[in-house]
């Protein structure tokens, strides 16, 4: 059977090659073609590949593994591939972080640390299997999570790929808990490790929450 990813982890390599592109301020309408045929995240492929997985996001729609990898092996390409990777974690956490019922997002910061934590940790879960093809266990004091088939791992050189889903773990754990505690890339399928792995430090998602009750 074809691997497949949800659309939003692709359409977030896109939107962080668009955004990253995009220079700050307001464009003169002069140079708006000359910095489209300069810069990939302003040319008209993007655009229209965002509209597509945008629409399939919409659908809750997936698509084939090979095509995020191969977008995310584009980006290994470029010189600034870590900026670009780590800003697009951030912006699947955010938009995964969307998914959460208003409510539930509501109760994770006003609610005990007894009760929002194995709150919290339901909704990192589901995150993850969802949009990462990953899985979160709880070891003790820190939260593990484990990418059995990365679509990073390799496009650049020194293990720069593995920012991604670093970025988007500490997002999205920053969102729920409000925690901006260390994540570790503990074990790597680059080295010939198996899967890939992080280990982020639950410990300050308890104080934090602990402080907010």
């Amino acid at each position: 059977m074809l691997a497949t990813v949800d659309a939003l982890l692709p359409l977030s390599l896109l939107e962080a090659v668009r955004d990253v592109d995009t220079p700050e301020g307001v464009l003169e309408a002069e140079f708006v073609d000359e910095l489209r045929n300069k810069r990939f995240g302003l040319s008209d492929t993007v655009y229209t590949q965002i509209k597509r997985y945008t629409e399939a996001v919409r659908r809750n729609q997936r698509t084939a593994q090979e095509e995020a990898i191969a977008l995310a092996k584009l980006i290994g390409r470029r010189p600034d591939a870590e900026a670009v990777l780590r800003a697009a974690g951030r912006f699947l956490a955010r938009e995964a972080y969307m998914t959460v019922s208003p409510v539930t997002r509501g109760m994770l910061h006003v609610m005990p640390s007894l009760v929002a934590r194995p709150m919290a940790l339901r909704q990192v879960r589901r995150i993850a299997r969802r949009y990462l093809n990953g899985n979160v266990r709880r070891v003790g004091t820190s939260l593990l999570l484990e990418i059995p088939r990365s679509i990073t791992v390799g496009v650049a050189a020194g293990g720069v790929g593995c920012a991604f889903y670093e970025a988007t773990m500490r997002e999205l754990l920053r969102l729920l808990v409000g925690t901006t505690g260390s994540v570790e890339h503990t074990r790597c399928e680059g080295r010939g490790e198996g899967s890939c792995e992080w280990r982020a430090d639950w410990r300050s998602a308890e104080r934090t929450q602990s402080q907010a009750a």
